[in-house]
């Protein structure tokens, strides 16, 4: 899809004027969780933050049970892969940051938490936004090949064994004149311009519905991964491998990777294998990558 002049489509209520943003409580998740929190232990909403990931991980570090919740109305220093920058204006997205400890899951499936973690965001917001989810490896957010968010998911040692931090950040009414600028592109790269519920056109974007739907899904997809070891194959459907393959926009489309700040790769993605690295067939045979960030290639 080329840039235009118009990069949020036309679900585009205002390009200048943002609308009335109210405030996010703990009072309004509670509600829309309707009891249904059985994940969530402690659930915290801040007026401001520099990292909702480095709150947990912090709350971690100190004992905090799974299911710790930390929501943000405006996070001033949020990050993703390659220690990317995000920034966006108060209470026009949904940030937020969940403890996991999935002592009884082998290490070695822990790499796919990241996928689990975006593949409950696309459970959550196909049930609720009326929106075509996919995911770019690992686990960027996209409607319409444009970046509605993403997931940063880390490791903490805490005195009590190995945790895991899951970060989501969703831009819900960004308007156009809010929105970062997109990356260049090269003549044969695919700008990822971003977009946000609002300009996408979805059914809502009341935020405590929101996180209260995706908390479910990731309790969902959570709870199913641990019954079975974390074993991505194992379960109805052929697994939580099966299911990420199914809204994963990046396979079987020619990627360019940077794995490093002067190392890239090209080639086609072809599979997820079954440690959650996608493989990618180069010139010089298949790589299968643990980490870096994708470019599709037109």
């Amino acid at each position: 899809m080329p840039p235009s002049d118009d990069p949020a489509g036309s679900h585009v209520p205002s390009r200048s004027t943002p609308p009335e943003r109210a405030p996010l409580t703990v009072d309004d998740v509670r509600r829309a969780l309707l009891g249904a929190d059985g994940l969530v232990t402690e659930l915290r909403v801040v007026e401001e933050t520099g990292s909702t990931n480095e709150d947990v991980r912090a709350a971690a570090v100190a004992g905090a049970p799974e299911g710790t919740v930390v929501v943000a109305e405006h996070q001033t220093a949020g990050r993703g892969r390659l220690d990317r920058r995000w920034v966006a204006p108060p209470r026009s997205g949904l940030t937020f940051s969940l403890l996991l400890r999935p002592t009884t899951v082998p290490a070695r499936r822990w790499p796919w938490l990241p996928l689990l973690a975006g593949r409950a965001v696309v459970d959550g917001l196909t049930a609720t936004t009326g929106l075509t989810v996919r995911l770019k490896w690992p686990n960027d957010v996209l409607v319409d090949e444009r970046k509605l968010g993403g997931i940063l998911v880390e490791r903490v040692e805490t005195p009590t064994g190995p945790a895991a931090v899951v970060g989501i950040g969703l831009n819900v009414t960004m308007t156009a004149d809010e929105l970062p600028t997109a990356r260049a592109a090269t003549g044969t790269e695919t700008a990822l311009m971003p977009t946000s519920l609002l300009l996408a056109g979805a059914r809502t974007t009341d935020r405590a519905s929101l996180l209260a739907v995706l908390l479910r899904a990731l309790e969902a997809r959570y709870q199913a991964w641990r019954a079975v070891g974390g074993d991505p194959d194992a379960g109805p459907g052929g697994g939580l491998r099966a299911d990420y393959r199914a809204v994963c926009a990046t396979l079987g489309r020619d990627v360019r990777v940077q794995l490093a700040p002067d190392q890239w790769i090209s080639g086609r993605a072809r599979d997820v294998d079954a440690d959650g690295r996608l493989v990618v067939r180069t010139s010089a045979g298949d790589r299968a990558l643990g980490a870096g960030d994708v470019t599709h290639l037109r």
